[in-house]
């Protein structure tokens, strides 16, 4: 255990950098520097997800170990001591917000006053869209009913019309599936493709239910960051002792076949429900681009994480006395076995908001921010669809 006094100065860093974080536009890459200009209009995101968005609401939660990054060296790029993101530094949501205006994300657990009318982050690290995969983890479900208890109170606190205008202009940015997938292939190590496609059509079917309550609510533009190329992180290519440019293919395989079909249900969901906007941000291919050609994005290092150890560097960082940690965690496209430096997500932050390549479509997040809600009168005018008692 820290001492007290310890502690309290490391919250009061934390709540520090919060406030200040508003002002902390340039992002730690150079790329879309020229873009990040100030925008008036206020927006609020609200994100849902598991580590990859995670910034620290695991920090509150008895989950075991491997779902915490509340210790060193995690945090010690940019905050310098640990804030539970899974990330040398900040993680894509952050910058997000940044682009946004708004304030760097604090945990939604974390004790204290929150100004929800920004939004707010209800991720966790170790999360499904199933309860099954991690049920001590805020998994979708659980993130879902916090969110309508935020919903609520910004009706309480703001009264129903402006409450409704904040949930029918703002940004709903979640990251789902990965650790579906990882669960399902640790209980059945070699399913057949009907067991993939039957599992992913449980997952997105879930994760379909979510979306369309999120609407119910209000919300009207949403940003799906899909689920990355798990087989070729270090943390699984060491677990299946796998070496050079090999990655495991029942893991790339079934989460190929996840982000096919977000694409396809995105597509059915905007002619379903009336003004329903999407983005999808291709986390799988952006990832692996970095991973097959990192000195393209001025990586010296992609098969091998900063911190760690084994081959890869892929597993326990900062969980063991003796690990390894390297010296500049900028020229590494991994911070972890499983999570991306602050500079890669710095760079991955851009072509979500940006947009301009291949890896977000049909719009940008910076498209959608600017985006008016074609269906905020509609939404204010039929209280049925909110606030459910």
């Amino acid at each position: 255990m820290e001492p007290a006094a310890a502690s309290s100065i490391r919250s009061l860093l934390y709540i520090m950098f919060l406030l200040y974080s508003s002002l902390l536009i340039a992002p730690t890459s150079s790329q879309g520097d020229e873009s990040r200009q100030a925008n008036n209009k206020h927006v609020a995101i609200f994100v849902f997800g598991d580590s990859v968005y995670d910034p620290g609401n695991n920090n509150y939660l008895h989950v075991r170990i491997d779902y915490k990054a509340n210790f060193t060296p995690y945090g010690e790029s940019f905050f310098e001591y640990p804030t539970g993101r899974f990330c040398d530094g900040r993680i894509v949501p952050d910058f997000a917000a940044m682009y946004s205006n708004l304030p760097l994300w604090e945990p939604y657990l974390q004790p204290g006053s929150h100004n929800f009318s920004n939004g707010a982050n209800f991720a966790s690290a170790g999360a499904g869209v199933l309860e099954e995969s991690e049920p001590s983890t805020l998994y979708s479900q659980k993130q879902l009913s916090y969110f309508k208890e935020v919903a609520n109170l910004l009706k309480q606190q703001l009264g129903d019309a402006e409450a409704k205008k904040i949930l029918a202009d703002a940004i709903y940015l979640s990251s789902f599936g990965g650790v579906d997938y990882m669960s399902f292939i640790d209980s059945t190590p070699n399913p057949t493709k009907l067991q993939q496609r039957e599992y992913v059509n449980m997952v997105i079917g879930n994760f379909t239910d979510v979306i369309k309550e999120i609407y119910e609510m209000g919300g009207r533009k949403f940003a799906f960051q899909n689920v990355g190329p798990l087989g070729c992180l270090p943390e699984f290519k060491q677990q299946y002792n796998h070496s050079g440019d090999a990655c495991v293919e029942v893991l790339q395989a079934i989460t190929s076949l996840h982000n096919s079909l977000l694409s396809n249900v995105t597509v059915e969901l905007q002619s379903q429900l009336s003004g329903f906007q999407y983005l999808i941000f291709d986390f799988f291919n952006s990832l692996n681009d970095m991973i097959n050609y990192p000195t393209k994005y001025g990586f010296n290092v992609s098969e091998i994480a900063c911190c760690g150890i084994g081959l890869y560097r892929g597993s326990e960082c900062g969980r063991v006395k003796e690990y390894e940690l390297c010296s500049d965690p900028n020229e590494y496209v991994f911070f972890d076995g499983g999570h991306a430096s602050e500079r890669a997500n710095s760079i991955l932050s851009n072509f979500l908001w940006n947009g301009g390549s291949e890896f977000t479509w049909p719009l940008s997040m910076k498209q959608l921010h600017e985006l008016n809600s074609t269906t905020a009168i509609e939404i204010l005018s039929n209280d049925k669809l909110l606030f459910p008692m």
